[in-house]
């Protein structure tokens, strides 16, 4: 089968499973998962769904998200709109109710894990839907579309500083700078169309307000007793610019008369907030992105090992309470003003925890095919950095894992912190990537090559540290007499209450 016609098949799977055509009110992706609104997730077949051979998993958000994995997701989401739209124009019928599950057997099976994870995903989408992780959310929804373009400058910048530095291809090296520099000069631009958009303005004056932080000739302009600098602020800036030039939008859209609306309100908007930007935003938004570099540089120096352990142990239950999406505008800030983000290398090591982990977890039970098939399928991916799957059906719903791959992310970040603390600074230009996918995206003050040695040598210790906790600390005597049975295997007769109660308390 060709790569075209197996994506339209994978679309084709996914389509009837989640309800079909008259179920799907939007349809978006980011870097691994289809995100699709829904207006009724009850008619969702979810265990069919993840059982789809390039499903490797599904996390309920404000949107129902399917992960298929880098590179797929960005095939399989065009197909799967062509369908939608193909099925609406030809009247479908309305979609079918999801048929009932079958009874499951007594022992833990990889389905009943995924059926854990499933509640646990809904119960953390409830938790999360306060005021304050739902602006947080709009703001990743303002930079996630930015990073296709970040990945592939960042690749096409770092392949030039290694023919730089090795002194190859000097013809061509200027124009691979310029090619890798242009989005970065222009990113308030686009940072200020999409805050409009999200926000509810017109993107393109939120972009035309943005546009004066990267102007040249704003150097020409003071502000607080001194010339602005062109890009001072960065996105920082432009976010702050838009945000105010939707406010000033829709102020205008209520008191000016319909006739004029279309002279008035552009002008109004663009003017008002270009001054408040120019003598006001421009600077402010500069000293808190040179504070937040300070701010990281100082973490890192003075104390890089012990922030490493917090960062690395932490970021996965971060993602849990909806958190981590508050650093995408700080990784964003120091990769515009250094050309990296120290951070993410360290917060990619709560992957390599995971992958230890599920190893560990593997070799612990070896008579329970179907969590050791779901291991398999979801291994690779987790190396990749897409670790979703091993998360919701292998080591969040079995409790005690989780904890000990978070253990194996922290040594991992330690790792990377120390040498940060001895001057080597590991960094990505971009973001979204991570685990093996990282690598590319490298970069650093002391060389390619000993970055990514640090770098991998960090993946190494979250991998041995999240396998030795897990498979010595992740389960109980009782975990274990439960979980360590073929699935068509009974339950064992005296524990398996207990057993039962215990793996769910252990999860706190």
């Amino acid at each position: 089968m060709s790569e075209e016609n197996k994506h339209r098949a994978t679309a084709a799977a996914i389509l009837p499973l989640v309800g079909g055509a008259a179920n799907v009110t939007s349809v978006a992706h980011c870097m691994t998962r289809l995100r699709l609104g829904l207006r009724d997730r009850s008619l969702v077949q979810e265990e069919a769904l993840t059982a789809l051979p390039a499903v490797m998993g599904v996390v309920e958000d404000d949107t129902y998200q399917i992960v298929l994995g880098p590179g797929a997701v960005a095939r399989v989401t065009p197909e799967f709109e062509a369908l939608v739209a193909a099925e609406r124009a030809g009247a479908p019928e309305e979609p079918a109710a999801p048929a009932a599950p079958a009874g499951g057997s007594d022992p833990v099976t990889a389905e009943e894990l995924a059926a854990q994870g499933a509640a646990l995903r809904a119960e953390r989408k409830a938790r999360n839907a306060t005021p304050f992780k739902l602006f947080l959310r709009r703001i990743a929804n303002i930079f996630v579309p930015l990073i296709p373009a970040l990945i592939g400058c960042g690749i096409i910048a770092g392949l030039n500083g290694l023919l730089v530095n090795l002194g190859r291809l000097p013809g061509l090296t200027p124009a691979l700078a310029a090619i890798a520099s242009g989005f970065m000069a222009l990113i308030a631009v686009f940072v200020g169309y999409n805050t409009a958009k999200e926000f509810g303005g017109t993107p393109i004056l939120g972009g035309a307000v943005a546009s004066i932080i990267v102007y040249a000739k704003v150097a020409d302009v003071e502000a607080f007793g001194q010339h602005l600098s062109p890009g001072q602020g960065g996105v920082l800036g432009a976010l702050a610019a838009a945000c105010l030039g939707v406010y000033v939008e829709k102020r205008c859209r209520r008191w000016v008369p319909e006739s004029v609306d279309v002279l008035v309100t552009p002008t109004v908007t663009v003017l008002v907030s270009g001054l408040a930007t120019l003598f006001g935003l421009m600077f402010l938004a500069g000293e808190v992105s040179s504070w937040i570099g300070d701010a990281a540089d100082w973490l890192l120096a003075h104390g890089g090992a012990g922030a490493g352990l917090l960062l690395g142990g932490l970021f996965l239950p971060l993602v849990m309470l909806g958190l981590h999406q508050a650093l995408i505008p700080i990784h964003t800030t120091l990769i515009e003003g250094a050309g990296f983000t120290v951070l993410l290398p360290i917060l990619a090591m709560a992957g390599a925890g995971q992958v230890g982990a599920a190893l560990a977890i593997y070799l612990r039970l070896p008579r329970n095919t179907s969590i050791r098939t779901t291991i398999k399928s979801a291994l690779w991916p987790g190396f990749l950095g897409v670790g979703e799957p091993l998360i919701y059906g292998v080591s969040l719903p079995l409790g005690r894992p989780f904890v000990t791959a978070c253990a194996g992310g922290a040594f991992g970040g330690a790792f990377v912190g120390l040498f940060n603390q001895l001057g080597t600074d590991v960094g990505s230009t971009a973001i979204g990537p991570s685990g093996w996918a990282l690598f590319p995206l490298l970069d650093g003050n002391h060389g390619l090559a000993r970055t990514i040695a640090v770098y991998a040598a960090g993946l190494l210790v979250g991998y041995v540290a999240g396998f030795v906790a897990t498979y010595w600390f992740g389960f109980t005597k009782t975990m274990l007499a439960e979980l360590n049975v073929a699935p068509d295997a009974p339950a064992p007769a005296s524990p398996g209450p207990v057993a039962t109660e215990e793996r769910v308390t252990e999860k706190v």
